[in-house]
């Protein structure tokens, strides 16, 4: 455990460890808790409140995870995994659940921190729905670290679909901690326009849940500024904009030279990989960062769901990303 009142530097983001099962508890209906650790008690890696790894499951799957632990805590991380039916699964969540058991080695890594926290924050408001509480819990052990002023609000179907409760009630003091239960009727549950019609100077909100709740904390929360709402989506929304440029374009690599056309049905990962050129990938949802690059020229038409204004302006998301220009040059 990390007694200092500020988080270690950040490891590099391209470090892959095997870390073994230490532990598996069911947390809630259809949820389960991994605890990994390093297999010779090493401590493992500082990471930044609401980071997720790539998890390669058993059969071959890559997913991402959203890391549920205390950062300051070093001995173990701890992941959160709900079962989605197999009609909308795609696999992976079912491989974790059905064969993954303790003492197993995982492949796991690198660690991304695309849903960071906000520095100097006067008030932070946490809202989860379901499983997106793994990432906000993260960060409500930071803010109890600091002694920094927070509310978390918990939605879900029941006291029993709530992961992590036990935990949530011995950290989070009760005033700030709020439960709420809709027994399957939005109605009868929090009313998030409310808890959002207005913004404190100062106050960051951070939401992770199932589409219907992140339509309705996005749509509660437009009229906050820019900067202060910070969300992570588990999956893009049902509305997501599919990019469809009428023609190629071309990307070219700056390490080695190469210039691949992109169709107008491609992505560019597709296009890289028909060129025998292979990214790491995970969510190709534009959602998780793992094929997140540099582009040094070319105007990039964004279609993801991580990035910041400001990322925009170097860095691209190959999965869901296309070019508003003849050719985009890629630091690859």
């Amino acid at each position: 455990m990390i007694a200092s009142d500020k988080l270690p530097t950040t490891p590099p983001l391209t470090q892959v460890w095997q870390l073994q099962v230490r532990a598996i508890r069911l947390q809630a209906h259809g949820i389960v808790s991994y605890e990994l650790a390093d297999p010779d008690g090493h401590d493992l890696p500082v990471f930044e409140p609401g980071a997720h790894v790539d998890v390669l499951a058993p059969g071959g799957l890559v997913r991402a995870y959203s890391l549920a632990s205390d950062p300051r805590d070093r001995s173990h991380w701890l992941l959160g995994v709900l079962k989605e039916p197999k009609a909308k699964s795609t696999g992976g969540s079912i491989a974790m659940h059905e064969h993954v058991r303790v003492g197993q080695l995982l492949t796991v890594g690198p660690l991304r921190h695309v849903f960071a926290m906000a520095t100097q924050a006067k008030h932070t408001v946490l809202l989860a729905g379901g499983i997106g509480i793994t990432p906000l819990k993260s960060m409500a052990h930071e803010l109890v670290h600091q002694g920094a002023s927070f509310e978390l609000h918990y939605c879900a179907r029941s006291a029993q679909h709530a992961a992590f409760s036990a935990e949530l009630l011995a950290l989070v003091p009760p005033d700030r901690l709020h439960f709420h239960y809709d027994n399957g009727d939005t109605s009868q549950g929090l009313d998030i326009a409310k808890l959002l019609h207005s913004h404190a100077v100062g106050t960051h909100v951070y939401f992770c849940g199932p589409a219907g709740f992140m339509k309705a904390c996005a749509a509660s929360s437009a009229h906050w500024p820019t900067g202060h709402v910070h969300t992570e989506y588990f999956k893009a929304p049902d509305s997501a904009s599919v990019a469809t440029l009428a023609g190629s374009f071309d990307v070219i690599l700056t390490k080695s030279g190469e210039r691949i056309t992109v169709g107008p049905d491609e992505t560019i990962v597709r296009a890289l990989e028909l060129a025998g050129r292979r990214v790491p990938t995970s969510c190709l949802s534009g959602l998780c960062g793992t094929c997140k690059v540099d582009y040094l020229d070319g105007e990039v038409e964004h279609h993801d769901y991580i990035l910041s204004d400001d990322d925009k302006k170097t860095c691209l998301t190959l999965c869901v990303s296309r070019a508003l220009s003849p050719t985009l040059t890629l630091d690859l």
